[in-house]
């Protein structure tokens, strides 16, 4: 049997309720490994070396990054592309790269340096993990390539685990679709005193070039590793998301826009073929780590990626990173926007798959933070959208796959943790959940908080908020607040209290927007329940 017909077997005994979803991805997984030959790992071996690279023209046009910072380490990035939305503009050589990492911007007192390769068959990319640093310290770097310099980043490292922190100042941010508009709130994010960044998805979207937007794609829908090394160009060409990235250390997740909507774990949308899919979810995964500031651990191989991940931040708070795309299992009900289901409740289903829940269970059970963050993708708290009777839920969000979240929430409430601060993007708009025990019950116990960011540009210009919001907040009673415009989430912790800015620009469809806050948030320690501090829109 040839490997299409060994593909179309499997995808037919899968959707006919014969092989169950754990061997399907297992079959589909070592077929596809072994047709598609594609393993990065290989990469790293390295080619042809070009020691005296001479460009046709700057090569740093992508800017430069840092990110996964720990207390004595972090991941600096750049990608050589003198020729950036045309595959690069680069030999088949790999390239020598300097850097220097120092105390102070004019470089006078470097403490680390080192060389490190921009390689062909990772898109001339150049991922150095720095160790040896001080914890809790800032620091600046640099790369030279040949006779070329790159920009100066600024990062700063992590405390040391469970040592004492008065405070820690970060920014969420997601949905950032090109064509939508201009980045003007990552200039706003640039101007902040943040400690670090989370991106929770949705950096590049895949769709071709449509008329009528602000700015346009540069191809048709991508499929290929040169479409998307091509798309994260265009959208790493930005000088607005160039100055976030050089100014802060961020910690990024992968939404579904990265590969291709609403897809779930190996399976397409709309029930392509799964091979074809296969070969372009690795070329995403590729193009991904390309150009992220990502350690070798996330390195993909194939079609898989290694991106849940946790950080301590002193004795303030313990985060950790989800997957909630790679390992779902598919949206029920076909997707969209149901009613609950039998499917959409059952407890054979996940959005992050049994190990990764079990990983977030261990790490939840062992923390002694302050502060138990969880940074991830889709709306986690209910939300019916249906006014009045019946319901009506999201089903590619944790509401389509409800006893996931349940155990979560039951495991929280056994354990006592009434510290759980959720960050989410997806939406494109913003909004502030108490976390129940038990959503069905509005008198069960406060477990935290859920602070939904909206997109950098995804959605347009965007409205404060209309009546439909206004009835969905009355149907949701743990729902406090809704804001339909551009921009992030800027937060500071304490020890004694979580505070979420919403800040928010009122257009994206041309450069320029000045930047306020429209509300705040405030979750105090052992009072449950969120407390509007600041709201824009009334009299304070």
């Amino acid at each position: 049997m040839d490997k299409e017909q060994l593909f179309n077997d499997l995808e037919q005994r899968f959707r006919e309720g014969k092989m169950d979803r754990r061997g399907f991805l297992q079959a589909t997984g070592k077929v596809a490994l072994a047709s598609l030959g594609l393993t990065i790992a290989a990469s790293l071996k390295g080619g042809p070396v070009d020691a005296a690279p001479k460009f046709t023209a700057y090569p740093f046009t992508l800017g430069v990054a840092s990110g996964d910072p720990w207390p004595d380490s972090v991941v600096l990035w750049t990608r050589l592309a003198p020729d950036p939305l045309n595959g690069g503009g680069m030999s088949g050589s790999d390239v020598p790269v300097k850097w220097e990492v120092a105390t102070d911007d004019k470089f006078k007192k470097v403490v680390r340096q080192g060389v490190g390769y921009a390689r062909a068959q990772l898109g001339h990319s150049v991922h150095v993990e720095v160790d040896g640093l001080k914890a809790h310290q800032v620091y600046y770097y640099r790369f030279q390539a040949g006779k070329e310099m790159s920009p100066t980043g600024r990062t700063k490292t992590l405390p040391a685990v469970g040592s004492k922190v008065s405070k820690m100042t970060y920014a969420f941010a997601s949905c950032q679709h090109y064509e939508n508009g201009y980045y003007t709130a990552y200039r706003h994010m640039a101007e902040e005193e943040l400690d670090l960044v989370f991106h929770l998805g949705d950096y590049i979207y895949e769709g071709g070039a449509t008329t009528g937007k602000p700015r346009i794609h540069n191809s048709p829908e991508i499929m290929t590793l040169t479409d998307y090394r091509n798309r994260y160009a265009l959208y790493k060409s930005d000088s607005d998301l160039q100055a976030a990235h050089a100014k802060f250390p961020w910690v990024v997740a992968m939404d579904d826009h990265e590969v291709e909507n609403n897809h779930a774990g190996l399976i397409p949308e709309n029930n392509q073929p799964i091979e074809p899919f296969l070969a372009r979810k690795t070329a995403a995964f590729q193009a991904y780590y390309e150009n992220m500031p990502l350690r070798s651990s996330s390195l993909p191989s194939g079609f898989t990626m290694q991106l849940y991940r946790q950080f301590y931040y002193g004795d303030l708070a313990n985060v950790h990173v989800l997957d909630t795309r790679q390992f779902r299992d598919d949206q029920a009900s076909g997707d969209g926007s149901k009613p609950p289901t039998p499917e959409s409740t059952s407890v054979d289903r996940s959005i992050m798959g049994e190990e990764q829940e079990q990983w977030l269970m261990s790490g939840l059970n062992q923390s002694q933070a302050q502060w138990n963050i969880i940074a991830q993708q889709v709306f986690f708290c209910k939300s019916d959208s249906r006014i009045g009777e019946g319901e009506q839920y999201n089903m590619d969000a944790w509401d389509g796959y409800s006893a996931t979240r349940d155990r979560i929430l039951h495991f929280a409430e056994q354990k006592g943790l009434s510290n759980l601060v959720v960050l989410t993007g997806d939406v494109h708009s913003s909004w502030a959940n108490d976390i129940k025990a038990d959503f069905n019950n509005p008198d069960s116990v406060t477990l935290g908080a859920e602070f939904v960011g909206t997109s950098i540009t995804s959605g347009g210009d965007g409205v404060d908020i209309t009546d439909t919001q206004k009835a969905i907040i009355t149907e949701n009673p743990h729902i406090k607040f809704f804001n339909g415009q551009r921009g992030y989430v800027r937060c500071t912790a304490t020890h004694n209290s979580m505070q979420a800015d919403y800040r928010v620009i009122p257009y994206i469809s041309r450069p320029g927007a000045p930047i306020t806050t429209r509300a705040s948030f405030l979750m105090e320690k052992g009072k449950p329940g969120l407390q509007k501090i600041y709201d824009a829109a009334v009299t304070v």
